[in-house]
């Protein structure tokens, strides 16, 4: 993506939409929401770290060699099968996955007050419009090509889009998938929800993606064929807002700024450790499964497994 010599390859910038910013090659956003719940590091197998509620009712697994890089799903106990299932692929940001995180963070926690059973186990909305809201509101709108039977739901910019399909009927099919970006291995962002997926998680992801709120990136982990797609800002070049500014009411644009001003910060202060860097091993032995699946050679490398000051870690 850079040449080797390329000496801003790892300048940090700012990149906006966040949806075509990609995968900075951990987790670490994605699992933030549910830090403290208990955590698994798996030496065999596709799974490298498994991320449960305390009853092991939700589980987030993190696939590290995989294309499907995030596997979520819910059950009615430990040991049931899943009601709903939830994937984001190695292209999609952490930031979007956080969305979901959160969500099902806050309905763990909401979960023994509730009459009714648990939010993340409540049924969807018979109202497609529910799960898509927060994108509609944020000026996306419905593309009338769409094939009979499904409703597709487009960014402005014409980069984004979730697709519904209304034909499926099994609780088990792929009802919901957001993209962004290019057809591509290493452009395309994809995110699937199977039916029976609470429509209000959805709608929590869709909300991430319907911010324009820039993330941080290193240039070369930006794919040279989407920055043609994108704005990179240099992280050096952001400065705070003035005082003066701050007396009067913000406008969007101030609270915008102060959001990307403050993530700047955190980003510099958060610590880097000898963890943070580790790559994830036995990237050969998902190639073969990665290009059967797909037919697109594997990536460069493997995501980095998630790393974090509030979690326990250990080697591999």
């Amino acid at each position: 993506m850079h040449a080797p010599d390329d000496p801003y390859q790892y300048q940090e910038v700012l990149v906006s939409p966040m949806y075509l910013a990609g995968s900075n090659g951990t987790g670490e956003a994605g699992f933030a929401p549910v830090a403290q719940w208990p955590h698994q590091y798996l030496d065999e197998g596709p799974c490298q770290l498994l991320v449960t509620s305390p009853d092991q009712r939700i589980r987030i697994g993190w696939f590290g060699d995989d294309f499907e890089l995030w596997k979520v799903t819910a059950a009615a106990d430990a040991v049931t099968a899943p009601v709903w299932t939830a994937t984001f692929n190695h292209v999609t940001p952490a930031e979007i996955v956080s969305g979901l995180t959160t969500a099902l963070a806050r309905d763990y926690a909401e979960s023994d007050v509730l009459d009714d059973g648990p939010r993340f186990l409540a049924k969807p909305s018979y109202r497609w419009a529910d799960a898509v809201r927060p994108l509609t509101d944020a000026g996306w709108t419905r593309h009338g090509g769409a094939e009979r039977g499904t409703i597709e739901i487009i960014a402005p910019d014409k980069q984004a889009r979730i697709l519904i399909d209304n034909r499926l009927f099994d609780r088990d099919s792929e009802t919901y998938m957001l993209w962004a970006g290019p057809p591509g291995w290493g452009t395309r962002a994809e995110a699937t929800f199977t039916a029976s997926t609470p429509s209000h998680l959805i709608a929590a992801t869709a909300a991430v993606m319907a911010e324009s709120a820039p993330v941080v990136r290193e240039r070369h982990q930006i794919d040279r064929r989407m920055q043609h797609l994108v704005t990179m800002t240099p992280v050096a070049s952001v400065t705070p807002i003035p005082e003066a500014q701050v007396s009067r009411a913000p406008t969007p644009l101030d609270v915008r700024r102060t959001a990307v001003t403050q993530a700047v910060h955190r980003a510099a202060r958060a610590p880097r450790t000898a963890a943070d860097l580790r790559v994830m091993a036995a990237h050969s032995r998902s190639t073969g499964a990665a290009q059967k699946r797909t037919g697109h050679p594997a990536p460069a490398t493997s995501a980095r497994l998630p790393a974090s000051s509030s979690v326990p870690r250990r080697g591999r």
